[in-house]
């Protein structure tokens, strides 16, 4: 019942810690201009001034939308969707579409209106909402515990971690301290605060920290910088020229992988914790050799995971690479595939080796409660013989 009361404490704060984080502002930079919003309906559209050259649609698209919300509701009005002839942030509009609108008003009137892209927002709550609730369904409480872990993961990262990137921390330390948190977080909330959690986090850790060891020495073997990922040119032009975008790189990799070698570092602890709770004798390097074949078990898969995870988010550039019939030393040397083989590399790295330090941390802590539990057994058994 302790133990009960005590993870129900620990939600209640991280709960109370997602509230404060989401009033939090660390980096204090203005908000840009926006106008209101409101989910509308294309009731007509005017493609005569839309150019396409083969796929590629340039110029604009008038729209005519009908408000569903907000205080315009039932309103009308003309809006116009720019087209660049970039398809991966142009859209474009039919008859019947939701859309997103941002317009300002004047004397009362929706004015100056601007298409926001297809109305996503519903289903994306209605996903979290799914997902939530699988999550209760399945786990129950510790279901709950897991949801509020994503949360705060997120709230983490997006409150903390990226505003104080924007202020000029350094991203290792940094990304570093988040994931020395989150890791906290994750694994007491869902392992418990026992032994089983601290072998987690020992274990979660010691596989980030050689992750972060190895990004650092190859990212700079592999003469990589921070640029090759998407947007990190037009952040500089966005003012922040004294970004470390080799070190915001570096710290993504460890980042990225952390969530995989969390999630090994747990099955071999909860392994462990089984184990000992069944077979009380076992010896320190039996117990530790139980987990290691654990261990490698489980790595078989897991390390399949990055490549899958990595490689399947960049299938149209593959695509590109082999339609042109580009041989396979051009492709691994191009630096943004080398930042890729980086990132599934090094990251399999932490998780192949936080089997053994999750596995040598655990079978350490249950010996060391074992011998605790013995000490105080022989007292007790010599003062009732007595």
């Amino acid at each position: 019942m302790t133990s009960l009361r005590r993870e129900w404490l620990f939600s209640i704060v991280i709960s109370l810690i997602c509230i404060a984080l989401a009033f939090v502002d660390v980096a204090h930079i203005p908000e840009a201009p926006t106008g209101l919003h409101a989910r509308a309906v294309v009731s007509a559209v005017d493609n005569t001034h839309v150019r396409q050259n083969l796929i590629v649609k340039t110029d604009a698209q008038f729209l005519t939308v009908r408000l569903l919300n907000g205080p315009h509701q039932g309103r009308e009005m003309s809006i116009t969707n720019m087209l660049t002839g970039k398809m991966e942030f142009d859209e474009f509009y039919d008859v019947g579409e939701m859309v997103l609108v941002e317009y300002d008003a004047a004397d009362g009137h929706p004015k100056h209106g601007m298409a926001r892209g297809h109305y996503r927002l519903r289903m994306q709550l209605v996903l979290i909402g799914l997902f939530g609730l699988l999550l209760l369904v399945v786990a129950g409480v510790t279901g709950l515990k897991a949801m509020l872990s994503f949360i705060f993961a997120a709230m983490v990262l997006w409150k903390l971690f990226f505003p104080l990137i924007l202020t000029g921390f350094p991203p290792l330390s940094t990304g570093l301290g988040v994931v020395a948190l989150l890791t906290a977080v994750i694994t007491f909330s869902v392992g418990g605060l026992n032994r089983r959690g601290i072998a987690t986090f020992a274990g979660s850790m010691l596989g980030v920290l050689l992750t972060c060891g190895l990004a650092v020495g190859f990212a700079k073997g592999f003469a990589l910088h921070g640029a090759v990922r998407p947007f990190a040119e037009t952040l500089l032009y966005s003012g922040y020229y004294s970004l470390r975008l080799t070190d915001i790189f570096i710290a993504s990799v460890f980042i990225a992988s952390s969530g995989a070698v969390m999630d090994l570092a747990m099955d071999i602890a909860a392994c462990m914790d089984e184990i000992k709770h069944n077979h009380t004798g076992i010896g320190l390097f039996e117990h530790i050799g139980a987990g290691l074949r654990v261990g490698r078990a489980v790595i078989g898969t897991m390390t399949t995971t990055l490549l899958l995870a990595y490689s399947s988010s960049h299938i149209t550039m593959f695509l590109l690479f082999m339609a042109k019939g580009l041989p396979a030393a051009n492709i691994l040397n191009a630096p943004f595939v080398a930042a890729e083989v980086l990132n599934i590399l090094v990251g399999s790295f932490g998780l192949v080796t936080v089997a053994p330090f999750t596995a040598l941390v655990a079978g350490l802590l249950y010996r060391t409660g074992a011998e605790k539990k013995a000490a105080t057994a022989v007292p007790e058994s010599r003062t009732a013989a007595g």
